[in-house]
């Protein structure tokens, strides 16, 4: 998990509460900071699973470079 995917659930489980509290106290000002916050965490989530997928792509594109230039090592080698 990154920074952001956290942070975004953080928010996320935060303005979940706030909405929660607004909609008990009967604060629609509080209802809808919370509403916009968990908002907010749901695209900073997005955002870094975004991230973490671009960074696995391309440490398995690093990978298999790494693994294609040892196969040409090794043929060489064996002729």
């Amino acid at each position: 998990m990154n920074k952001d995917q956290v942070e975004g659930k953080l928010k996320d489980v935060a303005g979940r509460v706030e909405r929660q509290a607004g909609e008990w106290t009967g604060s629609k000002d509080t209802e809808v900071k919370g509403a916009a916050k968990q908002v907010e965490g749901k695209v900073q989530g997005a955002y870094g699973d975004a991230k973490d997928a671009v960074n696995k792509a391309t440490d398995e594109d690093k990978n298999q470079d790494r693994a294609e230039k040892e196969e040409i090592r090794s043929e060489r080698k064996a002729s």
